[in-house]
This record gives structure tokens, C-alpha cells and sequence, in this order.
């Protein structure tokens, strides 16, 4: 909820766009010459900054003018006067800079606020700056170094750059997490638990029928409990997301989260089981002798066109796992049938591998990992939360189209036939019970 003091700034902003929409007056920026040249000596960029925050003055100036009817008139369209002279500030290229502004009152005494001001002043940007710069590897020690543009410049300290970091970091987050996901057409969603720093995050990207990925929502856990998926999922579908339409979910093969999308979309789930978890978790089950020979039968396996050839290859590794150790035949045969959805839907070679496995997930938790080297100490409350959701963010704003796009239809085709043969044996053996 916006507190008085935004209401009213906000209130000034919009009347003097109005004001600037109706009179249309021209702010004119007289530089000398002599000090044009020696700005630019400086550079291009230290002339622009230069002019850019003479005309900022000048607008203030101007609306000034306009609400008192200048500073000798007394004009008929006069809505306040002058008062008192203040400290405050403007933000120009990343930073504060200090300046004496104009305070008015109006005719019932209240102070009437400069929307030029106002404008000028918001942080906005200062703080979608800092979260940039800090995401692409800039600390907050080096932070006044390098960006420092103007001597008498402040607010880009250390402390100030950390507090301006923790803000825009929450309200990305909030963003990332109130996001509507009802206009999303999509055929594949990803799901997956990850690792970050001591906790688990679960994560869910959706892939759009035109190939485009989108970060769907994120959640903190200890672990990849049902009550963290279910309300993931939830939370998904609160913002808009259909889980009735029949689409791909490709999860990690933790029973929690496959038992959660089992229970928001029901038959319209189709599950597959990460290939790359599955082949992970039979080899952490054999002596390291056994691992590399197993590891490429099992590459070749998935890597199979047909569901028939590449379901007697697996049947094939299953009778030698039991041979070696029976465990690992275990592994392999729990949700085995998952592993092989892709192939049941006839996706073509690139699009199966890209949806085969939560690599999509993983790819943008490294981003993560990356960005996080630098945090040496990590608090409770959303701390893990922020890092996690802007380095997504990050990630997402990198992404490209999923590998093998141009086949979704194919993709479509496939869940569309395979639901209504689906449908058709439920039909066929309720009629054979009756």
C-alpha cells in the first residue's frame, strides 16, 4: 500500500505532464562556448552528464515559475508561493546530486510539491542499476570506483549500494513471483529441486508452443517436501496457469513432485522423468569400475529413436545391473517407464533431447552458482530467495528458443494423440467391468 507522501508525489508527477501536455513550454539550455570545450575535454559522456543536469534545473525552474506566476507577479492563475529553500537531491546518471530546491505552499497552506522534482528524483532506476551492475560482478566496495561520475555525487557508498541492492532485489522477486501466467501457451513445463547454499530451490520454467522459455515461479524448501511442490503449483495456478490443457511436465523423479502435478492436472500430465537423474542415480550405485562401460550403454539407450528398441536396451542393462548389483537394477527400474514419455510421443531427435531432462532448470541454477561465489556469509529470510530469483532473472533474459523448436507441433500432435488414446482404453474398460 502506497504511503501519503508517494500518493501526493505521484499526484504532483501527473500534473505537470498534464500541464507540460496542454502549455507545451520549451525549456531552452544556453551552454558558452568556452565551457562546452572544456567539458568536452573531458570527454562526450562528462558534456552530456554536464547539460543533462543543467536541464533538470532548468524544468524545475520552469514549473516553478508556472505554479507562482514568477517571482514578482501576482498573477489571477497563481496556485502557490514561495516559501522556503531545502537540501535535496535529483538523480542523474546512476547518482545522487545535491541541490537546493524550491519548497511552495498553497493557498490553503499545504505544501504543493514540484512534480518535476519528484520526477527527477525517483530511485527507480538507481536501484535496477545497482542490481544489474552487482548480478554482472561489480561488489559494493568497488562500486563508488567505478561509477562515480560527479565529484559531489552520493548515495553510491558501499552501505547505500548494498541497502539499494537488497531493495531491487525484493521487488524483482515479488515481480518474478506475482507474475500472470494466465496468456502462456504452453507445451512443456520444467520442474526441479536444486542445492543453493545449504537449502533447496524449486524451480519451474515453461516452455512456450513458439520455443520460449519463461521462469515460471520459485520456492525455498529444505528439501523437495510435497507441502514446498504443492505450493508451487498452487501458486502457479492462482496466477492464471491452466493445468487442464494436456501438456509435457519433465521432472527431476522426486516422488513429491510428480505426485503434485499428478494432482493439479490429473490425465492431462504427462510425465518425464529426467534421462540425465536416472542415468546419475544408477551409476552412484555401482563400484567405479562398472560406472564408464554402464554410462554410455545407458547414453545410447535414451539416445533411441523408437520406444520399442530403446525399451528392450534398458531391459537389456537391467539384466546386467542385476548381475553386478542388484540395487542398481533397482534404480533403473523404478519410474523406468517415465524415462521413456518422450519417446512415446515420437519427438524428433533435438526436441527429445532438450526435454528429456531438467537441464534447462540446471543451466540457470549455474548461472546462480556463479553469481553467488562473492557472498561470503548468507542470513536467514529471503536472502537466498533474492539471489536465487535474480539470477534467474538473469538467466531468463539470456534465454533462447529451446533447441528443436521448430518440431513442437510435432510435439502437440504427439500429447493430442496420445491423450485420446488415453481416453479411448479408459472408455474401452469400463466397458469391459460392465
Amino acid at each position: 500500500m502506497k504511503k501519503p507522501y508517494q500518493i501526493a508525489a505521484g499526484r504532483a508527477v501527473q500534473r505537470v505532464r498534464r500541464w507540460a501536455e496542454e502549455k507545451n513550454p520549451v525549456v531552452q539550455l544556453l551552454l558558452p562556448m568556452v565551457e562546452i570545450l572544456a567539458l568536452a575535454k573531458q570527454g562526450a559522456g562528462e558534456l552530456i552528464r554536464e547539460a543533462g543536469l543543467q536541464l533538470i534545473l532548468l524544468a524545475i525552474a520552469q514549473e516553478t515559475e508556472a505554479l507562482t506566476g514568477g517571482r514578482y507577479q501576482r498573477s489571477p492563475g497563481r496556485q502557490a508561493q514561495r516559501w522556503s529553500r531545502e537540501d535535496g537531491f535529483v538523480v542523474v546518471d546512476g547518482q545522487k546530486l545535491p541541490l537546493e530546491r524550491q519548497r511552495l505552499r498553497g493557498k490553503n497552506g499545504g505544501e504543493v510539491r514540484l512534480g518535476t522534482y519528484e520526477l527527477f528524483q525517483q530511485t527507480r532506476h538507481l536501484d535496477d542499476q545497482v542490481w544489474w551492475k552487482m548480478l554482472r560482478g561489480l561488489t559494493t566496495r568497488n562500486y563508488p570506483l567505478v561509477t562515480r561520475s560527479f565529484a559531489q555525487a552520493y548515495g553510491i557508498e558501499k552501505s547505500a549500494v548494498s541497502e539499494r541492492f537488497i531493495q531491487a532485489s525484493r521487488e524483482k522477486l515479488k515481480a518474478l513471483m506475482e507474475r500472470p501466467l494466465g496468456e502462456l501457451q504452453l507445451c512443456a513445463i520444467v520442474i526441479d529441486g536444486t542445492p543453493f547454499k545449504g537449502r533447496q530451490m524449486i524451480a519451474a520454467i515453461g516452455v512456450a508452443n513458439e520455443g520460449q522459455k519463461t521462469v515460471l515461479g520459485l520456492r525455498e524448501g529444505a528439501t523437495e517436501n510435497a507441502t514446498v511442490v504443492r505450493e508451487l503449483l498452487e501458486d502457479m495456478a492462482r496466477r492464471g496457469l491452466d493445468f487442464v490443457t494436456p501438456r509435457l511436465y519433465v521432472l527431476d523423479g522426486a516422488k513429491a513432485l510428480s505426485a503434485a502435478v499428478k494432482r493439479h492436472a490429473g490425465e492431462a500430465a504427462l510425465i518425464q522423468r529426467c534421462q540425465v537423474h536416472k542415468r546419475r542415480n544408477v551409476l552412484e550405485q555401482l563400484p567405479e569400475e562398472y560406472q564408464p562401460g554402464m554410462e554410455r550403454k545407458l547414453i545410447a539407450a535414451y539416445a533411441m529413436t523408437g520406444e520399442a528398441e530403446a525399451r528392450r536396451a534398458l531391459d537389456q542393462i537391467h539384466r546386467e545391473l542385476e548381475r553386478i548389483n542388484p540395487s542398481a537394477a533397482r534404480s533403473l527400474e523404478e519410474g523406468m517407464e517415465e524415462t521413456l514419455t518422450v519417446h512415446k510421443l515420437r519427438m524428433p531427435e533435438m526436441l527429445r533431447k532438450s526435454l528429456s531432462s531438467t537441464n534447462i532448470i540446471e543451466s540457470a541454477f549455474s548461472v546462480a552458482e556463479e553469481l553467488c561465489r562473492r557472498v561470503k556469509r548468507w542470513r536467514e529470510g529471503d536472502h537466498r530467495e533474492r539471489w536465487a530469483g535474480s539470477a534467474l532473472l538473469l538467466a531468463e533474459s539470456k534465454f533462447r528458443r529451446v533447441k528443436g523448436y521448430k518440431e513442437i507441433p510435432k510435439l502437440l500432435t504427439g500429447i493430442a494423440d496420445h491423450i485420446a488414446m488415453r481416453v479411448k482404453k479408459g472408455v474401452a474398460s469400463k466397458a469391459k467391468t460392465a
